[in-house]
């Protein structure tokens, strides 16, 4: 078979047996293509000559022309279920994608705010206001928990320890974890719940914490906009997302002497690894202050 009717037999199949969406197999056609057009160049009609040294050619022709790295790792995911499919077919004898290793995605460091930008978010809201009292509230677990914002969405009243300091969460891969809260947020906390939440619920039951004006959950996408009026009325510039609060936690604790094992516990890491990316950050802004302060750096 030509190969473009192999692509055509491949996508049929994905769409008819696997089931997938129509963005993900126009994605993998667009790789495909690309392949195909490389083959094309190459002059190479038949797959069966193909080899890992051919495939890591093309994809080195890829970046050669100007291919993000996200392009790249992409197209070798539709290459190796593509050549996949055509050894389950028997239309080749070997799979060379056994051969050609994923590329390794650049660590890109978070963004990090100062533990001043910080301070000034959480002094923005109006707190002579219930949403205000709230989203004060919410800001203050936020920086000082870590918590992701899918935890903070469905974090319950009863997860919450008030005399011991503690709050319990449900994250990644359903694990439990118990994280302390700080006076603080956990004063904040208490004069929502008892000065604000009960309104909200309008003698309605609801389990958990933060809720809207209507007695409902708040949204992931909720608390997105959120921050982003609250950051914007902050003055401050820098992009920042319910993410960049968890990123500042464990980078402000870090540069202040906490343990990185401690660090994964709180931030719910099944590998360290995760959690090591923030000492590439402190790293980075010790070498910042030393290129500004010392006079020889």
């Amino acid at each position: 078979m030509e190969v473009n009717e192999l692509i055509d037999e491949y996508l049929q199949y994905v769409k008819v047996e696997r089931g997938l969406s129509v963005n993900t197999i126009t994605s993998y056609h667009q790789d495909l293509v690309k392949f195909q057009n490389y083959l094309g160049q190459q002059k190479v009609t038949d797959l069966t000559t193909i080899d890992n040294f051919f495939i890591n050619q093309f994809l080195q022709f890829l970046t050669t022309q100007g291919n993000a790295e996200n392009t790249i790792i992409h197209c070798v995911t539709s290459l190796r279920k593509f050549f996949q499919f055509l050894k389950r077919m028997n239309y080749i004898p070997d799979d060379p994608m056994q051969q050609v290793g994923m590329p390794k995605k650049k660590q890109h460091l978070p963004d990090i705010l100062s533990v001043q930008d910080v301070e000034q978010i959480l002094l923005t809201p109006d707190t002579s206001t219930r949403l205000g009292i709230r989203n004060r509230a919410m800001l203050e677990v936020m920086y000082a928990t870590g918590l992701r914002v899918s935890e903070i969405v469905n974090l319950k009243v009863a997860d919450l320890h008030f005399e011991l300091g503690l709050l319990q969460t449900i994250g990644k891969g359903n694990k439990e974890r118990i994280v302390p809260i700080g006076d603080v947020a956990m004063q904040w906390v208490l004069t929502y719940y008892q000065d604000v939440r009960a309104l909200q619920l309008k003698g309605t039951d609801n389990p958990i914490l933060f809720l809207n004006d209507h007695g409902r959950q708040l949204t992931r996408q909720g608390i997105w906009k959120i921050i982003k009026q609250i950051v914007l009325q902050a003055g401050i510039t820098k992009d920042v997302s319910p993410h960049t609060l968890r990123h500042s936690f464990a980078t402000h604790i870090l540069e202040n002497g906490a343990d990185l094992r401690i660090v994964q516990e709180l931030l719910g890491h099944a590998d360290i690894s995760t959690t090591q990316i923030y000492t590439h950050i402190t790293n980075e802004r010790a070498k910042q202050v030393f290129k500004k302060a010392h006079p020889r750096a």
